[in-house]
């Protein structure tokens, strides 16, 4: 008898950590490569041939991208360039002494040339299941910006303890649209998974600000990383609340990572300089 009861409670304990996996643990489990079960003498010829279907893969987008997305669409066409959001200059900060949002059509004392924006929220999908994202953002020349972003999420494991994940993005932006009410951008990047999955991926994002009625703007950008076979993807629907330099930030952010979806609420703070 105290054998079957020995045999019973290591069954269960088995049978329990097979469920105790969390989000963020499958998550890290969905970047591993497929093909891990090569052998060591068959790696280093799978991997010359991994780099060469790579490279030639990455070669046919760009010439087809080339080939659909021209210089008009990107940077700038014409028409455009008569338009006075072409020459439009970058503010100190939205609603700066005005009705005007990143932009400003007139060269006034509101005008800079250079502005750094740091930021920090607290994201949440449940009790469980929490993270911070911290971004700093520098622009400059009127159209162009660099992006540092920080995520650090934390997940209860009832049974194994927290587990954790943190990612990290540089983007570089350009402000395609340019008016006082109204900016938005394209830019590339990289990500770096940190944790197990330890590694960087491509990037690119999109994104657009809405300053619809002092001191409000509506705020909503995309961005995604190609890691092995797998994305991260962040999406963030944001209403900020602008007070002299300051802003108060609220909204949602839906995160996808591997295979795993997490939908969180966003509260934080802003502040330009």
């Amino acid at each position: 008898m105290k054998h079957f009861i020995i045999c019973f409670s290591f069954i269960c304990l088995i049978t329990n950590a097979s469920y105790a996996q969390t989000k963020i643990g499958k998550a890290e489990n969905s970047f591993e490569n497929k093909d891990e079960q090569v052998t060591s003498n068959d790696q280093e010829d799978w991997d010359s041939e991994g780099n060469d279907f790579f490279v030639g893969a990455f070669a046919e987008v760009i010439a087809e991208a080339l080939l659909y997305v021209s210089y008009y669409t990107l940077i700038e066409s014409p028409f455009e360039v008569e338009h006075r959001g072409s020459r439009a200059s970058l503010t100190r900060h939205p609603y700066n002494k005005s009705n005007k949002g990143s932009y400003s059509y007139n060269l006034d004392e509101n005008y800079s040339t250079f502005r750094t924006e740091l930021s920090s929220r607290y994201i949440s999908e449940n009790n469980a299941l929490k993270g911070m994202n911290l971004s700093l953002e520098m622009r400059f020349i009127k159209r162009l910006g660099v992006e540092l972003d920080y995520h650090q999420l934390w997940e209860r494991n009832f049974n194994f303890g927290n587990d954790n994940l943190a990612f990290y993005n540089m983007l570089v932006k350009y402000y395609r649209v340019r008016t006082e009410k109204l900016d938005a951008w394209w830019g590339i990047g990289t990500t770096y998974v940190d944790g197990t999955v330890d590694q960087f991926g491509f990037m690119y994002g999109l994104g657009a600000e809405l300053f619809f009625a002092k001191p409000l703007s509506l705020e909503v950008n995309f961005k995604q990383t190609f890691i092995n076979s797998e994305t991260v993807n962040t999406l963030n629907l944001m209403l900020n609340y602008h007070i002299r330099q300051f802003k108060v930030i609220g909204g949602y952010q839906g995160l996808k990572i591997g295979s795993q979806r997490f939908s969180m609420i966003t509260l934080g703070t802003g502040i330009f300089f």
